[in-house]
């Protein structure tokens, strides 16, 4: 998989991309990231790629042509899936979609950044906007950082137990149940008795019922999915 993302911080991105679950899937070469500086893509002397709005309000906005010009020269060196641009208006960032990302061969990342992007941007060349939550942020770099991390973990071979991905919080719309590690008594605090007995039908299925547990006391709207009153 390749990602690519196009940024005007790219120091602001590159740290987080270059450690843990993400380094190691980088180094197996199961991912390729790229991190683009879109001020490479300006005709602009002083290389500036934003611009006051023409509504006049407060802010600067990012320019059509450098972000043009960048998707253009990615897009003319090969074909990409999605061109996703990080917005607080977009769709926000779920585990089925994460799930979605992590399938595909090639995708783009605009960071958002200044009072957002030209609109003729996002009505012509982006295909899929995610929002990470419903707050503003200074730019879209942790976004990216938070989308990327989000997929990589996702492929195969990332994560060192090829199942851990699969019991995580969200991917059957429940959150994961409680965990526990030696000692199996600290402080008077006891693991329950069930996870010491070996039964693994039991183990499974006091698991599936904390995850229920859990999900209806934290996070109802989940249970949706479920038919849950």
């Amino acid at each position: 998989m390749r990602i690519d993302i196009i940024t005007v911080l790219p120091e602001l991105i590159e740290s987080p991309l270059n450690h843990s679950i993400v380094k190691r899937a980088k180094d197996k070469n199961l991912v390729e990231i790229i991190v683009h500086n879109l001020r490479d893509y300006s005709t602009d002397k002083h290389k500036r790629v934003d611009d006051y709005a023409f509504s006049g309000d407060a802010g600067m906005v990012m320019m059509v042509e450098p972000i043009f010009r960048a998707i253009n020269d990615l897009k003319s060196q090969r074909t990409y899936d999605e061109i996703i641009y990080t917005s607080p208006d977009g769709k926000m960032l779920n585990q089925q979609r994460s799930n979605y990302l992590s399938t595909l061969k090639n995708i783009i990342i605009l960071c958002g950044h200044y009072k957002g992007i030209d609109q003729r941007v996002r009505d012509n060349l982006i295909t899929m906007e995610i929002s990470i939550g419903d707050y503003v942020l200074s730019g879209g770099e942790l976004a990216a950082a938070v989308i990327t991390d989000s997929i990589v973990r996702l492929i195969p071979g990332a994560l060192g137990d090829e199942t851990s991905a699969l019991t995580d919080s969200f991917q059957d719309n429940l959150l994961a149940p409680p965990v526990y590690t030696r000692p199996a008594e600290f402080n008077g605090w006891k693991v329950p008795e069930i996870l010491l007995s070996g039964n693994d039908a039991l183990i499974e299925k006091w698991k599936f019922e904390q995850s229920m547990e859990r999900t209806k006391r934290l996070r109802p709207e989940l249970l949706d999915e479920w038919g849950e009153d």
